[in-house]
């Protein structure tokens, strides 16, 4: 792409790289000049037009924007219409993004005029949010480099649930352990167009517990205990394997959220809630669950990598809330 003044009577067919008046029209920022605006153009006595002309094997921004959004949309993404060289990417329905980092890293590296920026890994969107969004800098790209950022592929792909019903148990040390808990679950469920199925109150006991995971109807089942988890042989945990069941993770590098565990019976995942998930505020449980539901559980790789950005905000009714020192 050549780019620069060139006098008004040489800008027939080259893009206005800056919005001009030309007596009473106003040429906005990226026009195609034809004939009657190089006229006008005179009539007004500009001699000169800061204009881009492509290059041969161009592509001009909007040919470019729409090309790469074509090559990295994957299932469950819509591309909008390219226009001023950008293409976002929504989401068709509620899930989580899910992302080939490197190959998104690689598009970023074949030229600085081609860009995409994305939301980070994961992360829980509605149907129409927006996921991600293509620009072209410059009014034109070679098509070469679009060629090679394409071959990146299906970049931004949504992943929807996979469960659509849950089962919550909730332990007791004799007391009603309210309705708090529930309305928080179930409130974060439906943002994943999930439903709370069924409830269960048990005494807060191994066996207790043990025995109310056969009577869960849910494809997932949520676990409150009435006392945090502090131990992998603690009563959640101990529970599940009781029952048949195994643990895969004990505890995260999140907080609030530490004392989360994961495991699966049968077939059925397993999420034993931290307290801080009794609050609808954001927490370790949050990206744990949306995962799960959507058929991305992490891995102990995964959980470990949490830590960076693990640090959320403090809760209000947090036990023991952090302290500024000094």
């Amino acid at each position: 792409m050549k780019f620069g003044p060139v006098p008004v009577a040489e800008a027939e067919g080259a893009i206005l790289a800056h919005a001009t008046q030309a007596g009473s029209r106003r040429l906005p920022k990226g026009k195609l000049l034809d004939v009657t605006d190089i006229f006008d153009l005179q009539a007004a006595g500009v001699a000169d037009v800061i204009v881009a002309r492509l290059a041969l094997g161009d592509l001009d921004e909007n040919a470019a924007a729409a090309t790469l959004a074509r090559a990295f949309a994957g299932d469950g993404v819509t591309a909008s219409t390219a226009a001023t060289g950008r293409v976002n990417l929504f989401a068709d329905a509620a899930g989580i993004v899910a992302l080939d980092i490197a190959a998104i890293h690689r598009v970023n590296a074949v030229n600085p005029m081609i860009t995409i920026a994305t939301l980070p890994q994961h992360t829980r969107v509605a149907a129409g949010n927006m996921l991600a969004t293509i620009k072209i800098i410059s009014y034109a790209v070679p098509g070469a480099d679009v060629a090679d950022a394409a071959s990146a592929g299906q970049a931004v792909t949504l992943l929807p649930p996979l469960y659509r019903s849950a089962t919550l148990i909730e332990t007791s040390l004799g007391h009603d352990p309210g309705d708090k808990g529930r309305k928080t679950l179930a409130e974060r469920l439906s943002r994943l167009d999930m439903a709370l199925k069924d409830r269960w109150v048990v005494p807060h006991d191994i066996n207790a517990l043990a025995g109310a995971f056969y009577n869960a109807t849910g494809e997932v089942i949520f676990i409150f205990t009435a006392s945090a988890t502090s131990d992998i042989d603690d009563v959640g945990p101990a529970a599940l394997r009781a029952a048949g069941g195994m643990v895969t993770q004990f505890g995260m590098p999140v907080d609030p959220g530490n004392l989360l565990f994961l495991g699966d019976l049968y077939g059925k995942p397993v999420i034993g809630l931290p307290g801080c998930a009794r609050s609808p505020a954001l927490n370790g449980a949050d990206w744990v669950l949306e995962r799960v539901i959507c058929g991305r559980p992490p891995s102990p790789q995964d959980f470990a990598a949490m830590g960076v950005g693990g640090l959320l905000k403090e809760i209000p009714d947090r036990p023991q809330p952090r302290r500024s020192i000094g």
